[in-house]
């Protein structure tokens, strides 16, 4: 991994999006750019490496926006922010297509090196940030599919690469609920034989 790259906490994952992005000039400054177009989709089936298959539930980004800052990045890097929610230079809302963003490029080399790669189509996508929160998964059908409900969003990225997403996080999400189904995950088990004692020590006090 790039030195350049920040390590992802626990949980973190990346999913990508290339569905055409925009520049326009600001009416009162044509040298200032702002980007636009969608970070993420709804409800847009999503292939996972083969090994599941994706949608995010509309809303799941509403609890996260209200609650975090966001940032926009080049290509992952946390040196190299382009725009920042809290500043007021990256705007994002959800509507019922997915997750919009609109992102005031700054006058500095990267700022304006995106403006002319978007144009020419160089910088043809999207990558976003997450941490599932809450999630339904189902293996009736193969792959299974996951639908992601709730999720905190970290950052957006302009990704010239916006094709193979992150799977290791997921891949222990689906083994967690399927361990959880089998009983065999143990620290489901330890939260099942707590809940068991409790309610016998309940039912004991009850006797008594």
């Amino acid at each position: 991994m790039p030195a350049t790259k920040p390590p992802k906490s626990d949980g973190r994952e990346t999913r990508a999006v290339s569905l055409g992005l925009e520049v326009r000039a600001a009416a009162v400054d044509g040298d200032a750019r702002t980007a636009s177009g969608y970070a993420a989709l709804f409800n847009s089936e999503t292939d996972i490496g083969g090994y599941w298959r994706e949608t995010i539930a509309p809303g799941a980004f509403t609890k996260s926006l209200a609650e975090r800052d966001v940032v926009a990045l080049h290509s992952h890097d946390s040196g190299r922010v382009v725009g920042r929610k809290d500043a007021g230079t990256l705007t994002l809302r959800e509507d019922s297509k997915g997750l919009a963003f609109e992102n005031e490029l700054p006058d500095t080399s990267d700022g304006r090196d995106l403006a002319v790669q978007i144009d020419r189509g160089d910088i043809p996508g999207m990558s976003f940030g997450f941490v599932t929160r809450k999630q339904e998964w189902d293996e009736t059908v193969d792959p299974p599919h996951r639908t992601i409900i709730e999720a905190d969003l970290y950052e957006i990225t302009y990704t010239a690469f916006p094709a193979y997403p992150d799977t290791t996080v997921g891949l222990r999400s689906l083994e967690h609920v399927r361990n959880e189904r089998d009983g065999t995950c143990n620290a489901c088990l330890v939260t099942r034989n707590a809940q068991r004692r409790a309610r016998l020590e309940q039912i004991e006090r009850n006797i008594r």
